[in-house]
């Protein structure tokens, strides 16, 4: 039974029961020995305990095995659970959660009144962009204004749920392409495609869409039942009046571009026509581009009763893509920001690159 016993337990009960015999030893250590003692009969050694004991500074607080409380609401509990069921004063509580008093005070606020403000401009400009995403959106706000910072505003963007829904597309392989540049040179090269539109009474819809790759600029949207070659060249003539005339024309290989009335104009007004390879639209990217942003955010959101509906809420469109409506390519700015043009369309592209 002694062969048992740890020198240190050994020494320590000898040492006990020696004090205890001579008088001089206190009840406390005695009992000290014998809790050893029958600990040590028992077969099993008793865990010592923390000798130490709670400090100044820590008395009556014990850790917990629970994550630490990140937030106000989670801190302010920790702290009634510190006050009410350890008797902590609420000083030492907060000190040890790591909360202010004022903090700790103060009823918290919602969230709904606290980004009232934040939610009333969010909604505004939502309600007159919807198709526009988070930055386009911050941009906007940014423009008319508002102070706040970009996390705050998209804490709110994806509280209230605005975010567009993703397009779910298969996953290609990564493929070697040519990246299509442009100068920042106005009236150096126009972009033209076709796309078209059904009324609300089923009437089919051709658009012609006219971008200055220069600053991606919107010069027109013709809109009509039918536009052969020779309503693309009138088209053309008022643009060359307003704008000038552009060093190149870049469309694909349709029956309107190929038709003689438009390469006969293109030969007297010595514009360069290029043509892209059949079957690659990527080729004249950024009036594919434009024609996306115009898809998306008036014709899949409308249904036009006619045509005068349709050409007012393009000219609508336009003005707000080009003199408002962020780009990304651009440093998110509108284009008109990017690279005004001037007054006078007597200006050649040399003279506004210099």
């Amino acid at each position: 039974m002694a062969g048992s016993l740890s020198p240190t337990c050994s020494g320590s009960t000898g040492s006990a029961r020696r004090r205890s015999s001579s008088g001089g030893a206190s009840t406390g250590r005695l009992d000290f020995g014998r809790q050893a003692v029958a600990g040590a009969r028992g077969g099993e050694r008793q865990a010592q305990a923390d000798v130490r004991g709670p400090g100044a500074r820590e008395r009556g607080h014990q850790g917990c095995s629970e994550p630490k409380a990140i937030e106000p609401s989670a801190k302010r509990e920790a702290i009634a659970v510190l006050v009410g069921d350890h008797g902590l004063p609420v000083q030492r509580a907060c000190r040890v959660v790591r909360l202010s008093r004022a903090a700790y005070y103060e009823p918290p606020m919602p969230a709904s009144r606290r980004d009232a403000a934040v939610i009333a401009a969010l909604t505004d400009v939502v309600t007159r962009y919807p198709r526009w995403g988070f930055w386009k959106l911050y941009d906007r706000l940014r423009a008319e204004g508002r102070p706040w910072n970009h996390k705050r505003v998209h804490r709110v963007y994806g509280a209230l749920r605005l975010n567009l829904p993703r397009r779910t597309t298969r996953r290609v392989p990564r493929r070697v392409r040519q990246p299509l540049t442009a100068p920042p040179v106005l009236n150096q090269t126009w972009a033209l495609d076709f796309m078209s539109e059904t009324l609300y009474d089923g009437r089919r819809v051709r658009l012609l869409t006219m971008l200055d790759e220069g600053n991606r600029e919107g010069l027109e949207i013709g809109v009509g039942v039918s536009l052969p070659s020779r309503r693309v060249v009138r088209l053309l003539d008022d643009l060359v009046t307003l704008h000038g005339c552009p060093s190149a024309i870049r469309v694909d290989n349709g029956p309107e571009f190929t038709a003689q009335p438009f390469v006969d104009w293109c030969a007297e007004h010595r514009v360069a026509i290029h043509y892209i390879q059949p079957g690659k639209p990527d080729q004249n990217a950024y009036i594919e581009r434009f024609n996306r942003s115009y898809r998306t955010e008036l014709l899949n959101a409308h249904l036009f009763e006619s045509l005068t509906e349709l050409r007012e809420l393009t000219d609508d469109w336009l003005r707000v893509y080009n003199r408002e409506r962020p780009h990304d390519s651009l440093g998110r700015v509108p284009p008109l920001t990017f690279l005004p043009r001037p007054t006078s369309a007597a200006q050649s592209p040399l003279e506004l690159s210099a």
